[in-house]
C-alpha cells in the first residue's frame, strides 16, 4: 500500500443488485457520468449517486464509461463470495502486540471489517487505535502521544 492510501476515501452506493464503489481521489473530473446518466450520478446532490434512479445495466455502463478507476463496480453476490472467502482464509502467522500506552499492531494474513461486514483493510500489518483519539480510527495516527 502506498503511503497515505489509508486516508483516501472510498464510497459504496448499492441497489442490491450492484455496488458501485466511487473513489474520488482517482477522478479526473470529465464528468462522462455526469453526463450520461444525470439521473443517477448527480454532483449537486447528497449522496450523489442515486443507485434508484435507472436500471442496473445502464448503471453498469456509464461506470464502465468511467476514464478512470474513480467508478466501478460489482455484483452483490460476488462481494458476499469475497467476504466469506475472507472470513475462511487461513490465518497461521498472525501477531497481535499490545503495545504499552500505544495501539494494537496486528499482522500477518487477515481482514479488518465493520460491524455490517464491510471491509476496512486486507494490509498484512496495521496499528489500531486504543486511545480513541485517531483522526483516523479505526487506525492509530500516533495522537496517543499527545
Amino acid at each position: 500500500m502506498v503511503m497515505g492510501e489509508m486516508d483516501k476515501v472510498r464510497k459504496e452506493y448499492t441497489n442490491g443488485e450492484i455496488t458501485v464503489i466511487w473513489r474520488p481521489h482517482l477522478c479526473d473530473h470529465s464528468a462522462v457520468c455526469l453526463m450520461q446518466l444525470p439521473k443517477v450520478f448527480d454532483n449537486s446532490k447528497r449522496p450523489w449517486i442515486n443507485m434508484q434512479a435507472a436500471p442496473t445495466k445502464d448503471i453498469i455502463d456509464t461506470v464502465n464509461a468511467c476514464p478512470t478507476a474513480a467508478l466501478t463496480f460489482k455484483h452483490n453476490e460476488e462481494i458476499e463470495k469475497e467476504k466469506q472467502a475472507a472470513a475462511t482464509a487461513s490465518i497461521s502467522g498472525n501477531q497481535v502486540i499490545l503495545v504499552d500506552g500505544g495501539p494494537i499492531r496486528i499482522s500477518g494474513d487477515f481482514v479488518v471489517t465493520d460491524e455490517a461486514g464491510n471491509i476496512i483493510s486486507t494490509e498484512k500489518k496495521i496499528s489500531l487505535c486504543r486511545c480513541g483519539k485517531s483522526a483516523k480510527m479505526p487506525f492509530c495516527d500516533g495522537s496517543h502521544r499527545q
